[in-house]
């Protein structure tokens, strides 16, 4: 494969570029791009309101956090079978079978309310509790199919290209991430009762995921797929993980540090807007004679501030996959890292201290579009993390790394309720960042380059 015709091109390193030649991509990566666009439009409209969607139907702070905790499990433990999946029948098929469990999910979410109270040997189900059964399903394409997408990576591009090939497919995907919160939020605003609104997202979600898990199913093309050895259970998960690739262990321990605190309160980030600081949007847009009032409750807010954040992800992703190229990938890499770790405390604490030269929404606005900054060395990481696997073990290299690095972060969500409802939330993000820049220093002390980006 020439490198012109590498996953995300050669030439050109902005977002527009990226788009440009959406169309010049291999066909695979073209599919998977289509249906992490569906997908992430879904999950992206629907997971981020999720622990405001609790609050509203009675959950408490702590509730919050063990929810998260639920993610955290899902993102352990779906992750190492799914690969295995896909390498074992193809990604077509694993895709496929991902994307159905993930539209039936988005589904439960939706009737949860009209669950009601059930009765179980005298236990009281609120409805509160439908959402995390709902969340065992709704993660089945994020999570089961992630092996799956970075081997359909892998596997059409060219191992210099690997940056700017996960460029490609994530400036789609995180495009959705940008679209999703903001048709969220215009959706909220239909109706004043948030639990009413937010279904209206949640049927929208469903729509998505049905024409995702179609268009990946028909228009994948099966005879690119590679086919790995068969599963042989747990004891080929222990081989998979003492055979881990060496680099990818310091990237390891660094990147667990780093989620493990974003993973403390990652969740709680619709609460800081809703109820912590319980900032809306109130202003006038005016054009000449024309003038238009706008008035955004907390929860529509939040949907544009995730706009925002995903709107400077896109214009610096593609830019950061290009200097990987020139500067190596660990430097891009620990960019990211340095980001996801300030993030906490300046969402906490730097609206306050923003106040005095703008007002609060407009902070808010501010600390997002610095949030952003945290996905520009997401392909690069990824780069990183498949880049030294052996063709046809893609998927499992990735399951393992993301089972290892996932089990251990499973309880950070549940100190940082713990934290946020019986210590307060200033602690809560501050620990976090704590821990955050902890691991970004490890990575840069101990971190490994690839040797195609040497």
């Amino acid at each position: 494969m020439s490198r012109e015709r590498s996953a995300g091109g050669s030439e050109g390193s902005g977002p527009l570029d990226v788009f440009r030649r959406f169309f010049a991509l291999e066909r695979d990566v073209l599919v998977l791009s289509l249906a992490m666009f569906a997908f992430s439009l879904g999950f992206q409209m629907t997971n981020r309101f999720l622990p405001e969607y609790l609050v509203a139907l009675g959950a408490s702070g702590f509730v919050v956090g063990l929810f998260g905790t639920v993610g955290n499990v899902v993102s352990a433990v779906f992750p190492y079978p799914g690969g295995a999946i896909s390498d074992r029948i193809g990604s077509r098929y694993a895709l496929t079978l991902f994307g159905l469990v993930s539209t039936l999910g988005f589904g439960v979410w939706l009737v949860a309310p009209n669950l009601g109270v059930v009765t179980v040997a005298g236990v009281a189900i609120r409805p509160w509790v439908w959402v995390f059964v709902g969340l065992l399903f709704a993660q089945g394409w994020k999570s089961f199919g992630l092996g799956a997408t970075f081997a359909v990576v892998k596997q059409a591009t060219d191992p210099s290209r690997l940056a700017a090939g996960f460029a490609s497919t994530e400036t789609f995907r995180r495009t959705a991430f940008l679209v999703g919160p903001v048709l969220a939020a215009v959706l909220i605003g239909f109706h004043p009762e948030f639990t009413v609104s937010f279904r209206y997202v949640l049927a929208v979600a469903v729509v998505f995921g049905v024409v995702g898990t179609v268009a990946q199913h028909v228009l994948y093309d099966v005879d690119e797929d590679s086919i790995g050895d068969s599963f042989e259970g747990i004891e080929q998960i222990g081989r998979d993980l003492r055979e881990m690739p060496e680099p990818l262990r310091p990237l390891l321990v660094g990147d667990t540090l780093v989620r493990f605190a974003n993973g403390m309160v990652y969740v709680f980030f619709v609460l800081v807007i809703t109820q912590f600081y319980e900032v809306g949007l109130e202003t006038t847009v005016a054009l000449g004679e024309f003038s238009y009032g706008i008035d955004l409750s907390p929860e529509a807010f939040f949907g544009y501030l995730l706009g925002v954040e995903m709107l400077v992800a896109l214009l610096t992703m593609a830019p950061a996959a290009k200097a990987a190229e020139r500067v190596g990938l660990k430097p891009v890499v620990a960019l990211g890292f340095a980001v996801y770790a300030l993030f906490p405390v300046v969402l906490i604490a730097g609206p306050e201290v923003l106040t005095g030269v703008m007002p609060l929404p407009w902070a808010m606005v501010l600390v997002f579009a610095f949030s952003g900054l945290r996905f520009a060395g997401l392909p690069s990481h990824k780069a990183l993390i498949v880049g030294p696997a052996e063709r046809g073990a893609g998927g499992r290299v990735t399951g393992s790394y993301y089972l290892l690095r996932n089990t251990i972060v499973i309880p950070s969500a549940a100190l940082g309720g713990y934290l946020w409802e019986y210590v307060n939330p200033e602690v809560a993000f501050t620990v976090a960042a704590a821990i955050g820049v902890v691991g970004t220093g490890y990575f840069l002390v101990f971190g490994k380059e690839f040797e195609a980006y040497r």
